[in-house]
């Protein structure tokens, strides 16, 4: 299962790269937000023009089609950064200095290997659907209204991508640690105990009571 994650910063090159690609996940993860966001809108606006005058949002199903891609794939650069997809905790947390560097290395490895062939697979799939001679630039498009599909078959391989470059750096991250024997080494999410979590929530809580006692 996925736990508490810290990501440490120094000054490191690996560090600092870290941090510019941090802004473009951040981004991309604010962008899937305002996407659920908008499909509340969407669902809404359906539901209650279809109550109140009997005329639901035409196309409702296509806009979902094409908003999907967006909620399905432009945060998980930034969840990977987090530490927040599914990992193996209990067997992680057993392991401690250069073993647990390498079991990370060697996962996050077979990870990119996955990613770069789905950076492939999904960037053809979207060749096959965009082409600058026909109309919208597509050659499919949705069954109700007409959208152009190009659009949501290419925000897979770009948010792919992206996780690309983040596993990269976590591949750059690792190996440092591997090689130097670094117990706390930047650029990559250090599980935290369930103590460190709660210590962390409180040192939080506290600089917001901190910052908030300033203001007043």
């Amino acid at each position: 299962m996925a736990g508490s994650a810290a990501v440490l910063e120094d000054g490191s090159l690996v560090s600092r790269l870290d941090r510019r690609l941090l802004k473009a996940e951040k981004l991309l993860a604010l962008i899937s937000g305002l996407a659920v966001f908008s499909l509340m809108i969407l669902a809404v606006v359906s539901v209650g023009g279809r109550n109140a005058i009997n005329a639901p949002l035409p196309g409702y199903v296509d806009w979902i089609e094409q908003i999907m891609p967006l909620i399905a794939f432009m945060g998980i650069a930034y969840v990977q950064r987090e530490g927040g997809h599914i990992r193996m905790d209990i067997f992680i947390g057993a392991l401690r200095g250069r073993a647990l560097w390498l079991f990370e290395l060697v996962s996050v490895l077979l990870i990119l290997l996955l990613i770069l062939a789905l950076v492939w697979g999904s960037w053809s799939h979207f060749l096959r659907s965009f082409d600058f001679a026909a109309p919208l630039w597509s050659r499919d498009s949705s069954i109700d209204i007409g959208l152009p599909i190009w659009p949501a078959k290419l925000l897979a391989p770009v948010a792919f991508a992206v996780l690309a470059l983040r596993l990269l750096l976590q591949v750059w991250g690792y190996g440092r640690a591997l090689v130097l024997g670094l117990e706390t080494p930047p650029a990559v999410p250090l599980v935290q105990s369930a103590a460190e979590q709660a210590a962390a929530e409180a040192e939080q809580l506290a600089g917001h009571d901190t910052n908030g006692s300033g203001q007043g």
